[in-house]
């Protein structure tokens, strides 16, 4: 038969993965939601429905200005700076329910993310002291690199000094 232990990162053997239910158990997290995801959810939820409710509003309010207005424009054809501003304010409306729509759907989108992928007290620390690790090893080999590059110009103007002080040494009085 085949043997379904699995050993964790840890090397602990995992039994009840693949038992009855066991499934089930790995797919669901291990301890409830933080105080910090259950604020995410109140606020964000909100807003971002409030949001979609105000995308459609003004993308039903366009289409029903479009659809009073276009008898209008067959009417008085000749006239075409009002057909301009009508179908400029149709294009605002139009941009403007998308952008509130795209503004709730990846509000959404984040807060869907940020609860799947927060684990409280844990992540951020260890990001932080690696990053400032980085910072440090960063600043030391620029630190470095500038302590080279300026003895290599100094070397370079003792050089060219040398050279000229040699250029005035070798002339002679008499020429010119």
């Amino acid at each position: 038969m085949a043997d379904h232990r699995r050993h964790d990162y840890y090397g602990r053997e995992d039994q009840d993965q693949y038992g009855a239910g066991g499934m089930m158990k790995s797919m669901l997290p291990e301890r409830g939601p933080s105080t910090q995801q259950i604020l995410a959810v109140v606020t964000l939820l909100p807003l971002g429905g409030f949001l979609l409710l105000v995308a459609g509003l003004v993308f039903a309010a366009t289409l029903i200005g479009l659809a009073v207005a276009t008898p209008v424009f067959v009417i008085c054809s000749p006239v075409i700076v009002p057909a301009a501003l009508a179908i400029g304010m149709a294009v605002m409306g139009f941009l403007t329910s998308g952008a509130f729509g795209i503004t709730a759907l990846s509000s959404l989108s984040w807060m869907a993310n940020y609860i799947r992928r927060t684990r409280v007290g844990a992540v951020v620390p260890e990001q932080m002291e690696h990053a400032k690790r980085r910072a440090q090893d960063v600043a030391g080999q620029v630190g470095q690199k500038a302590r080279d590059v300026g003895q290599a110009v100094q070397g370079k103007a003792q050089d060219a000094s040398r050279g000229v002080q040699e250029g005035v040494g070798s002339r002679s009085p008499g020429r010119t």
